[in-house]
């Protein structure tokens, strides 16, 4: 067997992960079937149904994959720090929180789709607070698989890179919008809205990838 084969097979999901990833499968397919049908008029983007299981699931098998290393008691503050933080700034870029402009209240709305909802929208003194279900999941599966990072001596950095750039669904619209600004148009914009949610997700599942894969230079060259 060649080394890119060995390490390609040291990819592959252990049997009971395998079994696992199916019930979770079956178990949203089947949550998404009674959604749907408890739901009047059709569905026209089916894929934005499927998104949220794509960031619960990508979620549970990182986390499940990756274990923390045993670290000093300094590096294990140091990677609890870095993960709170990660953590934190992604909420408030993902507009998981943000400043409030009225008075307190809680305010849940049941109606959304599964892993859109049951969204608890909730402002705390001067803080508005509205963890959307799987973003907040997937959000904090990135703190954990930072925090393995940090604890780990010799991983690589890419997937940190990758992962800031996970909540394209907030970051990516404003873009555009500046450029539509300059170019005096408003095509831009809209495009830029329809295809932030597909962006948001290729971009956080290829952070949750580096991040528990974490390949470097010296790997990525043995498969060649």
């Amino acid at each position: 067997m060649t080394r890119a084969a060995r390490l390609l097979d040291g990819l592959r999901p252990a049997p009971e992960t395998a079994a696992a990833f199916v019930a979770l499968s079956v178990a949203e397919l089947a949550v998404l079937a009674a959604y749907v049908a408890a739901t009047p008029g059709d569905v026209t983007a089916v894929r934005y149904l499927l998104y949220p299981f794509a960031w619960l699931n990508a979620a549970a098998l990182a986390v499940w994959r990756v274990d923390l290393a045993p670290a000093s008691r300094r590096r294990r503050v140091l990677a609890a720090a870095a993960g709170a933080g990660y953590f934190l700034a992604l909420a408030w870029v993902g507009g998981l929180v943000s400043p409030a402009h009225h008075a307190g209240g809680v305010t849940v709305y049941w109606g959304l789709p599964p892993g859109w909802g049951p969204l608890v929208v909730a402002i705390v003194g001067p803080a508005r607070f509205a963890p959307t279900p799987y973003q907040a999941v997937g959000y904090l599966a990135l703190a954990y698989l930072v925090a393995a990072a940090v604890r780990d001596a010799d991983a690589s950095l890419t997937g940190l890179v990758v992962g800031a750039f996970s909540c394209v669904s907030c970051t990516l619209p404003l873009l555009a919008a500046a450029v539509s600004a300059v170019a005096g148009g408003t095509v831009g914009v809209a495009a830029s809205a329809a295809w932030s949610y597909d962006l948001s997700t290729l971009a956080f599942l290829s952070a949750v990838c580096l991040l528990a894969w974490r390949p470097d230079a010296a790997l990525l060259s043995r498969l060649r």
